[in-house]
């Protein structure tokens, strides 16, 4: 049976000779993303690990073309970008923002809202490795209770929960928003040819294990996005338009040790800790489930964008 993968492009448009870390989860997916979305494409990238990756001027590893934009504007250069191409006539260009969570969840934050309410057309990745892994591993939103940073050094790490992008999306009633992860290559695909098939602001939230950040072995970026979806701390669903939301994967509900003992951000976490890590991870995903049950049970929904 075929899948998803099979289907891709055997085409590479993503060039040997970047610069990323060995066993860095981005460049998988963004290998993908360019697969999927072809030549006929422009990425713009704000200050992040990706903004590296990609090469220093004059060089570039991605064979299209590539738009690196501060820190906190991402979103606004991709919609002034999305506009020339509009005014030009050039309707079938994708426009791609891939920024990290940093420039996602905090900094690029008030741009990302205004480009969501705005419903630029364009397709949005955040690949979130949970810190400022480019500038020293400093903390993030993204950055999960319990975790080691730079910035979050005491005994018992970060204090607060991570963010929750998925519902500041859905408060915007974006047209798609979307998990992915690593480990799951066919989910992403299909779930980024949902978004190319649309129109209007499409975010796919993307699980990009680091080995450097996480103090993790580089051969198990695969596994550990794998833990990520089987104990509940990265749920896979999809919302359309924010008020139907579709979950893809249930968890297998492995045990949350297993996740964090292959990382050394969490080395400080005690049992109790980790049992309270669990209860949240189900909680977090009987919500999900309830929200999904709900909203099937309230359809038709409101007009999509």
């Amino acid at each position: 049976m075929s899948g998803p993968m099979d289907a891709l492009s055997h085409e590479e448009i993503l060039r040997a000779g970047h610069l990323a870390c060995p066993g860095c989860g981005v460049t998988p997916a963004y290998r993908w993303a360019l697969k999927v979305l072809g030549r006929r494409t422009i990425v713009t990238a704000p200050a992040c690990c990706f903004a590296v990756i990609d090469g220093a001027f004059p060089y570039s590893a991605s064979s299209v073309p590539f738009l690196h934009a501060a820190f906190e504007a991402a979103p606004a250069y991709a919609s002034g970008v999305r506009a020339a191409l509009d005014v030009t006539g050039q309707h079938d260009v994708n426009v791609l923002v891939w920024a990290g969570d940093g420039g996602t969840f905090d900094i690029g934050l008030q741009s990302l809202s205004a480009a969501a309410e705005r419903n630029e057309d364009m397709i949005y990745v955040c690949y979130d490795n949970e810190a400022y892994m480019n500038t020293g591993i400093q903390r993030s939103s993204a950055t999960p209770r319990g975790a080691w940073t730079m910035t979050t050094p005491a005994k018992d790490g970060k204090r607060e929960p991570k963010k929750h992008l998925g519902e500041i999306m859905a408060a915007h009633r974006i047209p798609y928003f979307a998990t992915v992860s690593i480990s799951h290559p066919e989910d992403f695909v299909r779930k980024l040819e949902t978004a190319k098939s649309m129109r209007g602001f499409r975010l796919l939230h993307y699980f990009c294990p680091c080995p450097t950040g996480w103090k993790a072995d580089s051969r198990h970026m695969a596994e550990l996005g794998r833990l990520a979806v089987e104990t509940g701390v990265f749920p896979l669903y999809e919302v359309f338009d924010g008020v139907r939301t579709v979950v893809n994967v249930a968890p297998a509900w492995t045990p949350m040790k297993e996740y964090l003992k292959l990382q050394g951000r969490f080395a400080q976490v005690t049992p109790p800790e980790v049992e309270a890590m669990e209860r949240e991870a189900r909680a977090e995903w009987a919500r999900l489930e309830r929200r999904a049950r709900a909203e099937a049970e309230a359809e038709p929904a409101a007009a999509p964008r």
